[in-house]
């Protein structure tokens, strides 16, 4: 790869990351739930060793960012995925004992190692130029389109390699994608700060978190993390509740990763284009029309439309906004500044799939998915807000 420029090489190398952590993530989304189910009763609890993932991604999101500043992206990102590893190989011994406590230890490890994999895209901008940066960031989400096939067909075939436990074969697979993971890594090339960006007076992060650029970036990730963990979460039960066979699971969860990811080869653009404040509102419409077909019926075409415009329309805000974000913050400001956005952002994810599991279990899919629509409601609202402000003050961002 030395024919490539630093920054193309940096994309190429941080998306293979994105597509093997990406792999691993969509395994356990498929398989998750469904472990839980068998090994449970009290089946409001079968989406918590899937929430878990989140929760340990957001516990992980500061201190992962500042560990990378103090030495650096490409250790910081191994490290990572070695924890992944770790989880995995939990997994696999909490699936031969039955354990669902162990089961659950393993995939907030996974998660842990996510709340370094979260910064892929944050990493891809640092050394981007400004006409690249945010098709850099695109480009490293667009590693998920082989992330959205590989993980999903890979966990169909191997769920049933090991006799001694369904689904054991899947996190031996797991294991393998997350210590190739953090081999890959070690060809990224992101440099530290200079010492002048290093010594730039940095701002108190309430004082960065406060300006309005800053709150609709957050917004725009943050909402449509949280509707579209609270609506995929619950997916694999209500379909199992349905009565659709888990090739039919696996056809519509791959479906959805891909749609998640493969606007990547051209969200970049249009944001380049149009602004990232008509792709984050494009990206909201999308999500609440999910959430429209969603309620509509339960059949697998229906799931099917749901969740690839769900996947679509994160992919728009999700995108728009973490561009967005760059504005808000100088380089000697992006560790505490991206690692409190990404604590945010997984922090209402891990609270809307920790909700996923009770929320169907009491009150059913269709209520499940109608609770996402005032959360899309209020982010709309302040981004068309800012909007209107930077009108009436044009030349001013935040």
């Amino acid at each position: 790869m030395a024919f490539l420029k630093r920054d193309h090489r940096n994309v190429l190398v941080l998306a293979t990351c994105q597509m093997l952590f990406g792999a691993g993530r969509s395994m356990i989304v498929l398989t998750a739930p469904l472990i839980a189910y068998g090994l449970m009763q009290e089946k409001s609890l079968a989406t918590l060793p899937h929430a878990l993932v989140i929760v340990g991604t957001a516990l992980l999101t500061l201190p992962a960012s500042f560990l990378m500043r103090r030495f650096g992206r490409r250790y910081g990102f191994a490290i990572g995925a070695l924890i992944g590893s770790g989880g995995g190989v939990i997994c696999v011994f909490a699936i031969l004992m039955v354990d669902f406590g162990l089961f659950c230890l393993g995939t907030l490890l996974f998660g842990a190692a996510a709340g370094f994999g979260q910064h892929y895209r944050f990493a891809a901008a640092d050394v981007a130029s400004l006409d690249f940066r945010s098709k850099a960031i695109s480009l490293v989400l667009a590693g998920g389109v082989a992330a959205g096939i590989l993980g999903p067909e890979l966990a169909n075939v191997s769920k049933d390699w090991v006799s001694s436990g369904e689904f054991l074969g899947v996190y031996i697979v797991l294991i393998l994608l997350t210590l190739s993971t953090a081999g890959v890594v070690m060809l990224v090339d992101i440099p530290g700060l200079t010492e002048a960006e290093a010594n730039v007076e940095s701002r108190p992060i309430w004082l960065i978190m406060r300006q309005p650029i800053f709150i609709v970036a957050v917004l725009a990730t943050a909402v449509s993390q949280a509707v579209m963990n609270l609506m995929m979460t619950a997916t694999p039960i209500a379909m199992h509740q349905a009565h659709h066979g888990f090739a039919d699971t696996v056809w519509v969860i791959e479906w959805h990763t891909v749609c998640m990811f493969a606007p990547g080869f051209f969200t970049g653009s249009l944001v380049k284009r149009w602004g990232e404040i008509p792709i984050i509102i494009s990206g909201l419409s999308l999500i609440a029309i999910s959430v429209g077909f969603a309620v509509s019926g339960t059949s697998v075409s229906i799931f099917w439309i749901s969740m690839a415009l769900l996947g679509l329309g994160w992919n728009f805000s999700f995108t728009a906004g973490s561009t967005l974000l760059i504005q808000a913050h100088t380089p000697g400001e992006r560790a505490k500044t991206q690692g409190t956005v990404n604590f945010l952002i997984y922090g209402a994810a891990a609270i809307a799939a920790l909700s996923s599991g009770g929320l169907l279990h009491y009150l059913g899919w269709e209520w499940l998915n109608l609770i996402g629509l005032p959360l899309l409601v209020i982010a709309m609202g302040v981004t068309i807000w800012f909007a209107l402000s930077q009108r009436s003050r044009p030349g001013s961002l935040n």
